[in-house]
């Protein structure tokens, strides 16, 4: 009897991998929730974490106005109760500036 519970659990498990991943007849995700990562902690930002923000940092042309281009970065609802948002966010754009053409 345990080895048949055993078995359907694991078939249900693999059937929800499968289902898990809908992708249309182009090849594009079509998931209605896709998880995020905290950019500082690597952790994964869950739907109920309602402390979690995503940030664009807009880039700029030599003169300073906006060229349309951005960088997003994520910060889970731990990082922000620690107090760390603002140097996460710091920190995280001083080593994304230089890939991003940012002076």
């Amino acid at each position: 009897r345990k080895c048949s519970w055993a078995l359907r659990r694991a078939h249900d498990a693999v059937r929800l991998r499968h289902l898990s991943k809908m992708i249309n007849a182009e090849g594009e995700n079509v998931d209605l929730y896709i998880p995020r990562k905290c950019s500082w902690t690597n952790r994964l930002i869950e739907a109920k974490d309602h402390a979690s923000v995503q940030v664009n940092i807009g880039h700029l042309d030599q003169s300073g106005v906006y060229n349309g281009q951005y960088t997003t970065i994520a910060l889970s609802g731990f990082v922000r109760c620690m107090g760390d948002g603002d140097s996460a966010i710091d920190l995280l754009w001083q080593k994304k500036k230089a890939s991003a053409g940012q002076a």
